[in-house]
């Protein structure tokens, strides 16, 4: 019986060290267990800078002259509503993916990959100037219309530029979805645009 019990010691002995090295080998051979970035760069400089982009057209909506013509104030605040959703979903986003909120190299991921990415990247379309936004705040009633109506137009056009180049590099997930989801949410509010300059005897910029 002796054999048999030292035998059967020596078993023990060995599952117990095999448990033991089981569990410290992550310790000493650690694997590759790094999980897939929630965001790629493409996704990250899309969702900083249409962040940066939508903050603006908020901003446009608050020096907009209040007791302007009701039909263009409530396109004003659904504008404000939309872009305020989707500026915390970006952010949620980019919470999640551990990057910062902006974009050091604005613009620069439109431009990785493509055809032109060996150009420096431009500025943000779409965009008003502090000069444009200044006069923003001191027009009044019909000037604040056409004014407000005029630069929104254009940051619209400019946020559909983005949203397609988004579209266009990014392969599929919800930051894709969103940029589409822009496109014909933006393209309804600019057709509204257009037809309220037009009944005002104005024109979009260039």
């Amino acid at each position: 019986m002796r054999p048999v019990r030292r035998w059967a010691g020596y078993a023990a002995a060995a599952l117990i060290l095999m448990v033991i090295g089981a569990a410290l080998r992550p310790l000493v051979l650690p694997g590759d267990h790094r999980a897939p970035p929630v965001l790629n760069s493409t996704e990250i400089g899309f969702a900083q800078d249409m962040t940066a982009h939508h903050q603006q057209a908020i901003e446009m909506v608050q020096r907009l002259d209040p007791a302007v013509d009701p039909q263009v104030m409530a396109l004003a605040r659904q504008i404000e509503r939309s872009q305020e959703i989707e500026i915390g979903t970006m952010l949620g986003w980019l919470r999640l993916a551990g990057a910062a909120p902006t974009d050091s190299h604005p613009m620069m991921w439109m431009h990785e990959g493509g055809p032109h990415h060996d150009m420096a990247p431009g500025p943000m379309p779409g965009m008003a100037s502090a000069a444009e936004m200044d006069r923003l705040t001191a027009a009044r009633g019909r000037d604040a219309e056409i004014l407000f109506l005029q630069l929104m137009y254009r940051h619209h056009a400019g946020g559909n530029t983005m949203a397609r180049a988004a579209d266009q590099r990014i392969g599929s997930g919800p930051v894709k979805e969103t940029a589409r989801s822009e496109l014909v949410d933006q393209a309804q509010e600019v057709g509204l645009m257009t037809v309220l300059l037009s009944q005002r005897g104005a024109e979009p910029l260039p």
